[in-house]
């Protein structure tokens, strides 16, 4: 199985630290990490997060649209399963992806990072 980039994984953790969003174990993200459902960014924190991505990458989001994902727009459900009863088991995390899709993963950041082109 592919990991994930140590430097994209770097850049995540980072990411999350600074903007004080989810604690994020580097040794639990992988290329099936969910960006809006595991690390919670999305709304308007997606945006910021992809500028941010394309700038520390180098990477061109000029074709990038949110139409092949659909836009990210978090559910009230999902967080409060998490409120209630945390994200760290296996069925919680079955259950919240019952409730919503996630639609935007570690494996399409890598992609760009290694295609130079963010599609």
């Amino acid at each position: 199985m592919e990991e994930v980039l140590p430097p994209l994984k770097e850049f995540i953790v980072d990411y999350c630290n600074r903007y004080k969003l989810n604690h994020v174990d580097p040794g639990s993200l992988n290329l099936d990490t969910s960006i809006d459902l595991d690390l919670d960014i999305f709304d308007i924190e997606i945006d910021l997060f992809l500028a941010d991505f394309a700038d520390q990458f180098k990477v061109d989001q000029s074709k990038f649209t949110w139409y092949k994902y659909g836009y990210p727009k978090g559910s009230t459900r999902v967080r409060m399963i998490k409120i209630m009863f945390g994200y760290n088991s296996t069925w919680v995390k079955q259950l919240a992806q019952y409730c919503y899709k996630p639609k935007f993963m570690v494996r399409n950041l890598q992609d760009a990072v290694k295609t130079g082109r963010l599609l």
